[in-house]
């Protein structure tokens, strides 16, 4: 599949989209493990921001406090939940799931 041609307009465009993204996702993530943030109100927030609908489920793990790259993977397989799943991907069950552990 041959890639359309940019402009540079739509290009600069692009790139400006991608650096809001980005720092959307990070703000979020630093929400998350400063706890000004919960799993459900990320949840909530992925439902109308396609940023955050786009961050992968371990990712947002793994900016939870005292939870590393290890522990997210366990909860990812306890879970039910591939590597590359999305936020946005995640079914109700999974989503209630990771409530339930985090914020009792």
């Amino acid at each position: 599949m041959v890639l359309p041609e940019l402009t540079p307009q739509q290009r600069a465009q692009a790139l400006e989209k991608a650096t809001q993204a980005r720092k959307r996702r990070a703000e979020v993530k630093a929400a998350l493990k400063n706890r000004q943030m919960t799993v459900s109100e990320v949840f909530q927030l992925a439902e109308h921001d396609e940023a955050i609908a786009k961050m992968k489920a371990v990712t947002m793990l793994e900016s939870l406090p005292r939870v590393g790259a290890t522990t997210a993977a366990k909860l990812l397989d306890e879970f039910n939940i591939v590597a590359s799943r999305r936020i946005r991907g995640l079914g109700p069950i999974q989503r209630q799931k990771i409530i339930e552990r985090f914020e009792r």
